[in-house]
């Protein structure tokens, strides 16, 4: 005889827990307003007459709606090169930086003779670096000063996203596996290419994420190591234009427009726009990442809260 399916009983709402929730629900849905509404607004300026933008009557919807700003961005030759830099930066340094970090974390998920002092040594550089001047000397004695090299090389590792690597291969490959393929004869290449990257699918996406966003936003590196403007990553250009209208000179984005558009007011009025447009134009990429990659983000953190 079988025992009957344990069902379990409902718990009822009292009229605290109703109110607590209620609260919290209109709390959280103001705090996503307040978060949504400026990238909202950027995206309705964007596609609004640039006299409406300019006299602030662009609130929750475009006014006179206008392409100008997208067709004064489409037209700028120098950022839709630098936008395929970006893409170039971020496919080829991204992957390179989620392969490296996968092989110290399964180097460091192991036991070995000073692991320690290892584990120590590289932690300490999440706190404490050279500075800016002797990186930059190095660079430049080694010869990639004014490369794409060095926008691929340059942060190719975060030391946060390879402890949390580590961490989820000491938490989810039982160090058993590894036992049972050393008795088949496989080294450690052969289980790490074999075993370990067909079960960390998880983490890879999870760093895929990662580093991608910080590779496309990134403009530091290309403004401190590069001289030549055809090897400008996206945000370094899209940070020039933004500077070159916040102190309202006539540099770079408004040259381009000056003479073939009927003179500064004009480019003026483009570029109050534009800056809307380049800033949306530079986000899609990473929106549509996180859109894709947002159901292995729950896992990723929890794998980062583990101890070890």
């Amino acid at each position: 005889m079988t025992a009957a399916p344990h069902t379990g009983t409902r718990i009822r709402e009292t009229k605290q827990d109703r109110i607590f929730n209620f609260c919290n629900t209109v709390f959280w849905v103001i705090v996503l307003l307040i978060v949504l509404y400026p990238l909202w607004l950027i995206i309705v300026a964007s596609v609004s007459d640039p006299d409406a933008v300019l006299a602030g009557k662009v609130f929750l919807w475009p006014v006179n709606f206008s392409t100008m700003g997208y067709d004064a961005v489409f037209q700028y030759s120098e950022l839709w090169g630098s936008y395929l830099n970006s893409i170039f930066y971020t496919l080829v340094g991204g992957g390179l930086s989620v392969f490296v970090t996968m092989m110290a974390a399964y180097a460091l998920s192991h036991r070995f003779s000073g692991k320690k002092f290892v584990n120590l040594a590289i932690t300490f550089t999440m706190f404490f670096s050279g500075g800016l001047i002797p990186i930059f000397l190095n660079v430049r004695d080694l010869g990639l000063y004014n490369t794409r090299t060095v926008m691929i090389l340059i942060n190719l590792v975060s030391v946060w996203n390879l402890m949390v690597a580590r961490t989820y291969i000491q938490s989810s490959i039982p160090y058993e596996m590894y036992e049972a393929a050393t008795i088949d004869g496989a080294d450690h290449f052969t289980y790490f290419f074999r075993c370990v990257l067909p079960l960390s699918g998880t983490i890879l996406a999870v760093l895929a994420v990662y580093y991608g966003v910080a590779r496309w936003n990134d403009y530091f590196t290309g403004l401190v190591f590069l001289r030549d403007r055809t090897k400008f990553p996206l945000q370094t250009v899209l940070r020039e234009i933004l500077a070159s209208l916040s102190v309202g000179n006539s540099d770079t984005f408004f040259e381009a427009y000056a003479d073939n558009l009927g003179g500064l007011q004009e480019a003026l009025r483009k570029a109050e726009v534009a800056k809307y447009c380049c800033i949306v134009v530079s986000t899609v990429p990473c929106v549509v990442l996180y859109i894709f990659m947002q159901k292995f983000f729950v896992k990723g953190v929890m794998i980062g809260s583990l101890k070890g």
